[in-house]
């Protein structure tokens, strides 16, 4: 008996987000780049705006996911998010076009990046969750399906490089508005495709209209229907958990303050990555046993950071290495910097069966390690990559340029790390939450991705530049050599401390793996 097919809608969920990561992913890989060679801007300032920017595209989705299942529901909050982003990526485009004018190109530069914010706050926690909805409970398709959806992402994040790195790097700055340009169309063409198609093919199993309604106002079954709230006066208890959350946000406000001066996108990213987290584990619903499985990710979600913040210099201090550090002649062609971004999705697809096919030969022999070792493991091969290329450029001369194999080399180990690491920790959040707070907690996982980002554009901060005397807790970086080993140390180390942690950390999840 033969599988039955897919919805049709799954493939208008595929082609929709096809051509909204291609928007994402082609305008960040040329974004470094249009700062320093187009702005002129700084290294150092550059990388924090980039910094900025990805941290908060991984913050806002908290925000977006909770008017989505409030207010608006999926279809509303996929065509505003997508309109958003349009609107950015064509304030990006004139940005891009009015270099001459300065004030009103950085002007024009930081409302493009807000609306970009924005929109991919409604539109990036809504359009997955479609998937789910299209297939009944239990059906045996929907690992597959998400596989598809899955490789929708990484068809658009493998394209864009491509494709607007070929338009927008040409050596020329006034160039780098034909890739926003091309990434603002892409954002368009998700509108359209996404409007024009959703009626026709958004269709539960059940043939009713998906997405709608929001959550909250959607028809229960009687069975699954909520008891009816009944009014209960404010607990003493409750009262004193705001006012703590209160006085805590209260004082890290003032300590990030002191700590970044008025850089007020870290000091509201530091706080909220602290503050909710905590509010969720001082829930009275919560029992011993998931308090402590919660607390096992947030143990995690914490080393996880110092992964996400070397691994995400790809779009920022890697690209900068590429351009100006890296041999990128083939056959007398010079490579555009920006494609080297198109190496993680692709080695993703050829790769994505290994890990799991290491982690079930060593299950059948009973050896297979916890999620907390895998996600060790993971931060090892990042430092591994990072060590790797430090060795090629150790004792180059400044201006002498390096082969690109060492940048395949890295990426390519760095892509076994995220396969060793990202899935494993999804999976392992899905697993160890409670299901009530199931979207939430997912929501906090991201948010440590985004505190990673943010710190990734901190650390992208360090990258060597003629003239300027850069350091970290006394070490100083002159080289690309001493730059790189900067990420060597903090992901072995995080590794090391993660190692001798996790037999611990098992302990609390009792019994899951």
């Amino acid at each position: 008996m033969s599988t039955p097919k897919h919805p049709k809608g799954l493939y208008l969920i595929f082609a929709t987000s096809t051509a909204e990561r291609f928007s994402y992913y082609g305008m960040r890989a040329i974004f470094i780049l249009f700062l320093t060679h187009a702005l002129l801007l700084d290294k150092e300032t550059a990388a924090s705006i980039y910094g900025s920017y990805t941290g908060l595209v991984y913050l806002t989705p908290l925000i977006g996911g909770y008017i989505a299942d409030k207010y608006w529901g999926i279809r509303r909050s996929i065509f505003w998010g997508a309109i958003l982003m349009s609107i950015g990526q064509f304030l990006m485009f004139f940005s891009a076009s009015t270099l001459d004018q300065v004030e009103l190109s950085h002007m024009l530069m930081y409302g493009g990046l807000a609306f970009l914010i924005l929109g991919n706050g409604f539109f990036k926690p809504t359009v997955s969750s479609l998937v789910g909805q299209l297939y009944v409970p239990g059906d045996q398709r929907l690992d597959s399906a998400y596989t598809i959806f899955y490789m929708g992402v990484n068809v658009g994040s493998f394209l864009a490089p491509i494709v607007c790195g070929l338009f927008g790097e040409t050596g020329n700055p006034e160039d780098f508005k034909w890739g926003f340009l091309i990434a603002a169309l892409f954002t368009v063409l998700t509108v359209v495709l996404f409007e024009t198609q959703k009626n026709k093919y958004l269709i539960g199993p059940s043939g009713e209209p998906l997405g709608v309604l929001p959550d909250a106002l959607r028809k229960q079954p009687a069975a699954e229907a909520a008891p009816a709230p009944t009014a209960k006066t404010p607990k003493k208890g409750q009262t004193k958990k705001y006012i703590f959350l209160g006085i805590m946000t209260l004082f890290l406000l003032v300590a990030f303050n002191l700590l970044f001066g008025n850089d007020w996108v870290s000091i509201g990213i530091f706080t909220a990555c602290i503050v909710i987290p905590v509010s969720i584990f001082m829930d009275d619903s919560l029992t011993k046993i998931e308090r402590e499985r919660i607390l096992v990710i947030y143990i995690i979600a914490f080393f996880v950071i110092f992964f996400w913040a070397a691994y995400e210099q790809a779009g920022a201090s890697l690209t900068l290495f590429a351009s100006e550090q890296t041999d990128r002649h083939i056959f007398g062609w010079e490579m555009p910097a920006s494609w080297f971004q198109s190496l993680n999705p692709t080695m993703i697809v050829i790769l994505a069966t290994l890990m799991p096919a290491v982690w079930n030969a060593l299950n059948k022999r009973g050896k297979e390690p916890s999620s907390p070792t895998k996600q060790a493991i993971g931060l090892l091969l990042l430092s591994l990559g990072y060590l790797f290329i430090s060795f090629g450029v150790k004792d180059v001369e400044p201006g002498i340029k390096v082969s690109m194999l060492w940048l395949v080399g890295l990426y390519f180990i760095h892509t076994l790390g995220e396969l060793a690491l990202s899935p494993i920790g999804l999976s392992m959040v899905n697993k160890l939450t409670p299901i009530r707070f199931a979207s939430l907690m997912m929501g906090v996982w991201y948010m440590s991705i985004g505190t990673a980002n943010k710190f990734a554009g901190m650390l992208g901060g360090l990258y060597p530049e003629p003239g300027k005397v850069k350091s970290l807790f006394g070490y100083h970086i002159e080289t690309m050599h001493d730059f790189f080993m900067v990420f060597v140390v903090m992901s072995a180390v995080a590794s090391l401390i993660l190692f001798l942690l996790s037999k611990k950390l098992q302990k609390m999840m009792h019994g899951v793996v």
